[in-house]
């Protein structure tokens, strides 16, 4: 059953209606489902599980491994639906749920998990190390994770816990605080953890080792890469917005400011630039985009919103901050397949195994609880009083595109007025060759936030088919049968409105990177799509290799083919999950052969069954000029059953080839199009604007 909220102000909320007391709706909801598994107060917070085969605890692990993820679940959620229940707990300390006083249930278990021998402790740092027998001082427990959570919620509703215990039981959790905030963690946006951990210390009257801290925010720093983007590890993902840009503000407030003031105006001014574009960054609904590790923490990538107005000087629009915050939320508690028993689903939508890591757990979508620390701010902040707008969404005319070009990470996204999409291209990707699950997150040509990626296409007998992929190209050697995807995406920036980026086939430091397989992307938005004019890069081999474009949801499509001056598409007409009429439609001109159709099955996050249209073509690889090497195709949405017109589906009138064996093979390619523009491509000096 989907959310429904009993409160609603369309005056003041004229896009979604919710209001600071339609979130605490939606905070209660989630609780609901949560407490209605506990059979009294003493039940430690452990939810059913629907997946055992990659999740943990991971069921074929030795019994001390399986020990500590089975302490770790248990913090994991107890600390992640704190994120909810602190907030609520600050509002409302008389709250009760399913017979259940919520106060006195996580003042009871916050205090039983930091305490030796009891049956749900989940132990120290140094305890977990000799207990797993890993002592790298990299390895690093969930607990630490968990331990971050646990300080947010304690300072969300301090007055209502922190100060209602005891100082002997202050002095329990303060110990076991201490563990995690000054061992050591992995180099990424985990030391922002021990940041929190122990600026909630210092703040609490504890001892800290500020050398320790100081270490930490220096390294955080060290990975801001410009247009408020930091790169976790070696990727760009919402943990930068999640973590970096929602942690490194409340670091400020607790401790930056006071004692660091000069890294703290620097978190400040990050955060600032983060928000000049974020709001782009999702559609005009509101809409996430399915991108990156750990979609199924979904909307907890507007908690970068209320990061922002933790800051002293903050800059976020707080009427179109909210607008989309309330669409977000909306986009996930108002499906009807959005929980499983009652708990957030391991999916983005509906359960979805392709997007899971061996990381979480049952209770791990609790990390979308981040969303609702909004509520700690009061009825009276601008975030709830200003009247809900569109933001730069308001400002587009009928068909127009706006396009934010993000240099530092690698980002280019672009804003449709007709769909209300954003699609988002990436460059700064590099993946194992083998890694067909990040490969989906990540290395996908572009990304849409009403198409979620589709995972490799499963058709009706259950056999996975290699050779094609949505939104991604399949390279298929005919010399040895193998199959190879593109696992590395260098980017190179936008020229007179095109994208242009190369991606590797079977990318590997271990060969020269002349001899890998590749491909020249160059791309620009239409006002409803993305047109491509590519260049393979392709050595004497025949070859045979596809294109797909985003995977349709399939629940009743009608399939229709046209044709035009030697071009070709195929237009899908259908409706999603929630009955909204939807229509995708793929062209293709010079260099293809033709368009084909998958029907595959447990592949998309929308629906149990789904369609990818693909392009496909064979070459010899005979260099005497006969081959192609440009390809062209477009692919487009529309969210309505409004007919495409020839003109949108064929906007190419011709191809004017600046090279004298006409295949774009060396010169600039020239787009003519039927409405007398022109669109030159030149792939000339991407060679030296490469980065990753």
């Amino acid at each position: 059953m989907s959310f429904i909220p009993t409160h609603t102000d369309y005056e003041k909320s004229p896009f979604t209606g919710l209001t600071r007391e339609s979130w605490m709706d939606a905070g209660r909801y989630l609780l609901e489902g949560i407490f209605s598994h506990l059979d009294s107060i003493d039940a430690p917070l452990v939810m059913p599980r629907k997946e055992t085969e990659i999740t943990y605890p991971h069921l074929n692990d030795p019994p001390e491994q399986q020990d500590a993820q089975r302490r770790a679940e248990v913090f994991e959620g107890l600390t992640r639906s704190f994120f909810i229940a602190s907030v609520l707990i600050h509002d409302d300390p008389g709250l009760e749920i399913a017979g259940i006083p919520i106060r006195a249930y996580y003042r009871k278990h916050i205090l039983r998990v930091c305490t030796p021998g009891d049956p749900v402790y989940v132990s120290t740092y140094e305890e977990l190390q000799e207990m797993t027998g890993h002592q790298d001082p990299f390895r690093c427990f969930q607990q630490t994770v968990e331990t971050c959570a646990l300080v947010i919620g304690l300072w969300a509703c301090r007055g209502e816990i922190w100060e209602d215990y005891s100082e002997e039981e202050q002095g329990v959790i303060i110990r076991f605080l201490k563990s995690y905030a000054h061992n050591n963690t992995v180099p990424q946006n985990w030391r922002l953890f021990c940041m929190l951990d122990m600026a909630f210390l210092a703040d609490v009257g504890a001892d800290i080792d500020e050398r320790i801290m100081m270490d930490h925010a220096h390294a955080i720093l060290a990975y801001y890469a410009g247009n408020g983007w930091y790169r976790d590890g070696q990727s760009f993902d919402y943990y930068s917005c999640w973590a970096f840009n929602f942690y490194a503000p409340l670091w400020c407030r607790w401790w930056g400011y006071a004692h660091a003031p000069e890294i703290a105006a620097c978190f400040e001014a990050y955060s600032n630039e983060l928000m000049r574009t974020y709001g782009r960054f999702f559609d005009r609904d509101g809409s996430v985009n399915m991108w990156g590790r750990s979609n199924i923490y979904r909307n907890a990538a507007t908690s970068a919103f209320d990061g922002n107005l933790f800051l002293e000087n903050n800059t976020v629009d707080p009427g179109w901050a909210r607008r989309i915050s309330s669409g977000a939320l909306l986009q996930f508690l108002g499906r009807d397949d959005f929980l499983w028993e009652g708990i957030p689903t391991l999916g983005f939508y509906g359960q979805f195994a392709p997007l899971v890591q061996g990381y979480s757990c049952a209770e791990s979508p609790f990390w979308l609880g981040k969303a609702f620390l909004c509520l700690h701010l009061d009825e009276t902040h601008p975030f709830w009083t200003a009247t809900e707008n569109e933001g730069d969404w308001a400002g587009l005319g009928d068909g127009e595109v706006l396009e934010t070009v993000l240099d530092g990470p690698g980002l280019c996204f672009t804003n449709h007025q007709r769909s209300g999409a954003t699609i988002l291209r990436t460059g700064k990707v590099v993946k194992r060759a083998d890694d067909r699950h990040g490969m989906w997150n990540y290395a996908k040509l572009a990304f849409h936030t009403k198409y979620p990626w589709e995972a490799s296409p499963v058709e009706s007998g259950g056999a996975c088919r290699e050779d094609v992929e949505s939104q991604q190209y399949v390279l298929h050697d005919l010399t040895t049968d193998r199959y190879s995807r593109g696992n590395a995406t260098f980017w190179a920036g936008v020229r007179d409105g095109v994208l242009y980026r190369r991606q590797f086939f079977d990318y590997g430091l271990d060969r020269e990177m002349h001899w890998i397989q590749s491909m020249d992307l160059a791309d620009c938005a239409v006002p409803e799509g993305i047109l491509r004019i590519d260049r393979h890069r392709l050595h004497r081999r025949p070859v045979r290799f596809t294109l797909g474009a985003w995977g349709f949801p399939d629940n009743g499509t009608q399939v229709e083919r046209r044709n035009r001056d030697g071009a070709e598409a195929v237009i899908l007409r259908g409706t999603d999950h929630m009955g909204h009429e939807k229509q995708l439609a793929m062209t293709i001109c010079a260099g293809w052969e033709r368009l084909s159709l998958i029907h595959s099955t447990g592949t998309n996050p929308d629906s149990a069954h789904s369609i990818i249209i693909y392009a496909e073509t064979t070459l010899h690889r005979q260099y005497d000029g006969s081959e192609p090497y440009v390809l062209i195709s477009q692919t487009l949405t529309r969210e309505s059953a409004e007919p495409f017109t020839d003109d949108e589906l064929f906007p190419v009138a011709r191809v004017e080839w600046h090279d004298r064996y006409q295949t774009g093979a060396y010169g600039p390619v020239e787009l003519v199009f039927r409405d007398g523009s022109r669109r030159i491509i030149d792939f000339e000096g991407v060679e030296g604007r490469l980065t990753l």
